[in-house]
């Protein structure tokens, strides 16, 4: 039975020259109506596509039209439907954060790849750290912290110098950004049912944004973070070059 294909793409020229390629070679659906979603950009747009798609059965299988595309495919328009076919699942469940503003604003998002902490304002950022209602760090000073997923461990998390994190691994990362007390901390890593909150001290002297998966909110008191478990996105990968293999691949390097 042929696939039905929904054909998206970046705003970025190749990608909309591919998208116009592939949708004229295997004709296109509405996404509401597709069996698989066809996500044509960089790294950033695959996530933009999952967040987008996420009430949707159909999984999503990107191809590289921007520049690292460590959650992308090779982008060959021949042999598309063969590939989808053979092409192996992974599920990853995001990150759900609530961060409380300054003036009792609750924003809530999903985050795929990490949830940060970041300082505002030329001051490092004071923060402290509670992980399932226990207080673990009283106070980090730092330019921020971040709370990541194996499947984005080696974006923002790996910057940073956290560590990582097989796929399928029951922990998270939480990772200081340019930590200046304690000097030596290093992060640690929580079991992913963990509840880990991280309060900001003195905000108003030295403020913080809290950012999942590029959607940001400013001026922030206190951030909750857990994983979602509800919430399972499907990413397709050709066979042998999954976020396994990648990711292992990614340490020797």
């Amino acid at each position: 039975m042929a696939k039905r294909i929904a054909f998206l793409a970046s705003d970025a020229p190749n990608a909309q020259t591919a998208r116009a390629a592939l949708t004229g070679r295997y004709s296109n659906v509405a996404v509401e109506d597709a069996d698989v979603i066809v996500a044509l950009g960089g790294d950033g747009f695959m996530l933009q596509t999952l967040h987008a798609t996420q009430s949707l059965s159909a999984p999503v299988y990107g191809m590289n039209r921007g520049t690292v595309g460590f959650l992308m495919n090779e982008y060959v328009e021949s042999d598309l439907i063969e590939r989808l076919e053979a092409a192996e699942e992974e599920i990853i469940n995001p990150l759900a954060m609530k961060a409380t503003q300054s003036d009792g604003n609750v924003h809530e998002a999903l985050a795929i790849n990490e949830v940060s902490l970041l300082r505002q304002g030329p001051q490092a950022a004071k923060l402290r750290i509670w992980i399932d209602g226990r207080l673990r760090m009283d106070e980090l000073v730092c330019d921020g912290a971040l709370l990541s997923t194996p499947a984005g461990s080696t974006a923002y998390n790996y910057s940073a110098h956290g560590p990582i994190l097989p796929i399928g691994s029951d922990v998270l990362a939480l990772t200081a950004i340019a930590p200046f007390r304690p000097r030596r901390w290093r992060g640690a890593l929580v079991r992913k049912e963990s509840h880990v909150r991280i309060e900001v001290t003195n905000p108003e002297k030295r403020p913080v944004m809290a950012d999942a998966d590029s959607r940001s909110v400013r001026d922030v008191v206190s951030v909750e973070i857990k994983s979602e478990p509800n919430v399972g996105h499907k990413i397709l990968f050709d066979p042998g070059h999954g976020l396994e293999e990648r990711l292992i691949r990614e340490q020797f390097v």
